[in-house]
């Protein structure tokens, strides 16, 4: 069975520091680059166009997709499939519950659930030191998860990490360790 990570939190909660700790500790892991239709930051992206956009929609592959800051985010049935070629495990990071319930319903897999949460004051101080530009909409974008969180009380989470008070390294270990315990389906 394939396995992949679902990371879920706010902006600036530690998702990209947590996904490179756990890209250097083992290299099956692999950041999943969701297709982006829009502007801005391309570093993490598989920059693409509406076109695109729209062939995949014909075709059944879109997975999951948002928009946000203006531009449309997309996992991807093919993108997903070459992440997970060659027993790789991708990680993928959501802001939004309904991501969450999509891609682990639509795309088989074993998924690791991880929330990884911050302090609103914790994303105010990140997001400009990380280079965001635009950090009143990254605490309109904090209030949405709080809010999106609280809608789904019933979400199941194989773990839970306040990086406010736990170091990447050992947020990492945690979820290494959960990827690695036996497959329920095994």
């Amino acid at each position: 069975m394939r396995r992949g990570i679902l990371l879920y939190g706010p902006p600036a909660a530690g998702k990209d520091t947590i996904t490179d700790v756990l890209t250097e500790m083992d290299a099956r892991y692999v950041r999943f680059t969701r297709l982006k239709i829009g502007a801005g930051n391309t570093k993490g992206y598989r920059m693409g166009t509406l076109e695109q956009l729209a062939n995949l929609e014909a075709c059944g592959d879109v997975i999951y997709r948002n928009e946000r800051y203006g531009n449309i985010y997309v996992v991807d049935r093919p993108g997903l499939e070459q992440a997970t070629g060659g027993g790789r495990t991708p990680i993928i990071h959501l802001g939004q519950m309904v991501g969450m319930e999509q891609v682990s319903s639509l795309f088989p897999a074993h998924w690791a659930r991880v929330l990884l949460w911050c302090s609103k004051e914790t994303t105010a101080l990140r997001s400009p030191q990380r280079g965001d530009t635009d950090t009143a909409a990254r605490l309109a974008a904090w209030d949405a998860t709080q809010a999106d969180l609280a809608a789904h009380p019933w979400a199941e989470w194989e773990l839970r990490v306040d990086t406010d008070t736990t170091e990447a390294r050992e947020a990492a270990k945690r979820i290494d360790a959960v990827v690695r315990m036996p497959s329920p389906d095994a």
